[in-house]
């Protein structure tokens, strides 16, 4: 497809008219076309244009001039988009399309949120909750802003010349403001830019309660604050005695220029998964391998050799960004990867021989309704079913191998078996080049692969087989779930649809009432108190020999929760949120010559016996306690 001409719009347009100015609606859609065939000249006499359909073509990025200031409803899907802030030439934007673009990320999401105020609908899903995030994430940011100015102002000598110093200040407020979760980072930092830019032009902090967007009634209306609800004591509450270490170190998994050994520069890793591999080597011996499996932004899996420090392969999983990952508990190899294109992957990694070859295999597709964000193998069946919290709630397969699924409507099995996938290694004497595989290994995103033999057959996919709804209220019961993991054999901590609050619920019990239903209600158990806040990603993890669940949260607390007591209790439970054995509040440490009185706690594990436990920050801090 060459560049448009004004025949082809009036062709394409509607309603038919020999008038560019009187189209109100174009469809483009299907062309081919390319970021240069986008004329703003000719586009931008589409002066009543409300509604233009751009989807299925070949766009990397949008012209900035396109002067379709009427613009109110936006089709971009399946294109190659890579960058969204060109969509703020459309401030009367109200719907927006934009899934199959591969590399937008969920920073991408905020940004648009941001720019676009009067946004209702995203994909075809309110645009209300996300825009209640970004406002959340402006004030918090605007106010760190405001501080770390406060801060430089004080420490500039008077002979420094202004505009240096306003540039400086910029460029360290870029440099040292960190704030939610580590996948966010992108818009964090963009947003950062943008106040302390406003900031150096204004003169001063009186931007401090700006650049809050203005949003539309039902955005505003989602904004009102919510009744927390009353925490009940337990009597028999006693404090674990964890005493704060302010042992700090930084984390090695922040974004990075060169990442591991054997990666691209650039990569961002979103998640990490840890397993131990049985290895024969080239004199008969066997040994064990720790293998660190990282994934992220590129749809790529990393297994890296901790232990020899190189990257001894890579999986092309998925076709866009890997949200999360985890291992069986069961099969060291089998691995399962979860991405933004709204599929979960069960791999078999296979064993490496002595040459450091794996040969991966896709065993199963999950398909999934909105992006998977935890990954929780049912405790006492992990072979058997496999939960997900995700963007739209709670949902499980069954993923057992040696049994055809339930038929689902549009589902059909497939009789072949799973495709293997040939993953090439990077030898230790590689280590500071390109890991010899990337660009040689076979795409497997989920829709099967090609080798030199020709094409290799589909694993078997999956529908969902139960999503479980939290509450009765219709809204309430598609809210994400962000956090999810099982304190003993039965019982299942999640987060996510209810403010403020984690909920404890039992897995025998909601699913010994099935029977053939594709919903179903989650028998609770009891509600734990958490933070209120509207901010979400934050990972909950438990301890469950101990019967601990943990929780980070916006103010760098942890939350305790020492449940054992709680769950001997005789039916009915407590209904009231019962409130955390203790809260870890943030020891303050000191990093780069200054204190960090205040982070994100994103993540928070402990070893089996709860006598350490770790807290991850959006800081690039990792805080050790360890009980007394």
């Amino acid at each position: 497809m060459g560049p448009l001409s004004a025949r082809l719009l009036m062709q394409r347009g509607r309603p038919k008219s020999d008038r560019l100015g009187k189209i109100r609606s174009l469809d483009l859609s299907g062309l081919k076309l390319l970021s240069e065939h986008l004329d703003p000249k000719l586009l931008s006499r589409l002066t009543q244009l409300q509604e233009l359909d751009l989807s299925n073509n070949q766009l990397e990025t949008l012209p900035a001039n396109l002067g379709l200031s009427h613009l109110r409803i936006l089709r971009c899907a399946n294109n190659q988009l890579g960058d969204v802030t060109a969509l703020c030439q459309f401030p009367q934007l109200e719907e927006l399309s934009l899934e199959g673009n591969p590399f937008l990320t969920v920073s991408d999401n905020l940004k648009i949120s941001f720019l676009l105020p009067k946004l209702r609908k995203v994909n075809g899903k309110d645009a209300s909750s996300t825009s209640s995030q970004v406002e959340n994430l402006n004030r918090e940011l605007t106010s760190r802003v405001t501080a770390h100015w406060e801060k430089f102002k004080a420490a500039v000598s008077p002979e420094e010349e202004a505009e240096k110093a306003q540039a400086d200040f910029v460029k360290s407020a870029v440099r040292d403001i960190r704030y939610g979760p580590e996948s966010l980072s992108e818009f964090t930092q963009w947003r950062v830019q943008m106040i302390s830019e406003e900031l150096v032009a204004s003169g001063g902090p009186q931007v401090h309660e700006a650049d809050v967007p203005e949003r539309p009634p039902k955005a505003a209306a989602a904004q009102k604050p919510r009744a927390r609800p009353v925490a009940k004591k337990r009597p028999d509450d006693v404090s674990l005695n964890l005493s704060p270490n302010k042992r700090v170190c930084t984390s090695s998994l922040a974004p990075v220029e060169g990442g591991p050994p054997g990666s691209d520069g650039g990569q961002e890793f979103f998640s990490v998964a840890w397993t131990a591999l049985t290895v024969v080597t080239q004199a008969g011996h066997k040994k064990r391998w720790s293998v660190l499996a990282a994934a992220g932004l590129r749809g790529l899996v990393r297994l890296l050799h901790v232990r020899a420090g190189f990257c001894c392969g890579v999986i092309r999983a998925h076709k866009k960004a890997i949200a999360t990952l985890c291992f069986s508990p069961t099969h060291e190899t089998h691995l399962f990867t979860a991405s933004y294109d709204k599929r979960i992957i069960l791999w078999d990694l296979g064993v490496p021989n002595h040459d450091y070859d794996f040969q991966a295999s896709q065993l199963l597709t999950l398909d999934t309704t909105s992006i998977p964000l935890r990954l929780c193998p049912v405790a006492s069946c992990p072979d058997a079913y496999l939960l997900a919290g995700c963007e739209g709630g709670c949902c499980c397969w069954d993923v057992r191998l040696d049994q055809p699924p339930r038929r689902s409507l549009g589902t059909r099995r497939s009789p072949v078996p799973p495709a293997p996938v040939p993953v090439r290694p990077q030898l230790p004497a590689e280590a500071e080049g390109r890991c010899r595989g990337c660009a040689q290994h076979t795409s497997a995103s989920g829709s099967g692969s090609r080798g030199a033999a020709g094409q290799l057959p589909l694993p078997p996919r999956r529908p969902c087989e139960v999503e479980f709804v939290f509450s009765e209220d219709s809204e309430a019961a598609a809210r994400r779930v962000d956090g999810l993991a099982f304190v003993n054999e039965d019982v299942v901590a999640s987060k996510g649809n209810g403010l403020g609050t984690i909920c404890l619920w039992s897995w025998s019990q909601t699913w010994g009432a099935r029977g053939k239903r594709p919903t179903l209600a989650v028998v609770v158990l009891a509600r734990l108190q958490w933070s209120p806040t509207q901010l979400a990603y934050f990972s909950l993890s438990t301890c469950p020999g101990e019967g601990i669940v943990l929780c980070g949260d916006e103010e760098g607390n942890v939350w305790v929760y020492d449940v054992r007591h709680l769950l001997m209790q005789e039916a009915p439970l407590p209904a009231a949120p019962q409130a955390p054995t203790q809260i870890l509040k943030w020891p303050q440490p000191w990093a780069l010559g200054q204190m960090v009185t205040k982070t994100m706690v994103n993540t928070v594990v402990a070893n089996p016996t709860f006598t350490y436990l770790t807290a991850l920050t959006d800081s690039n801090i990792v805080a050790i306690w360890k009980r007394q």
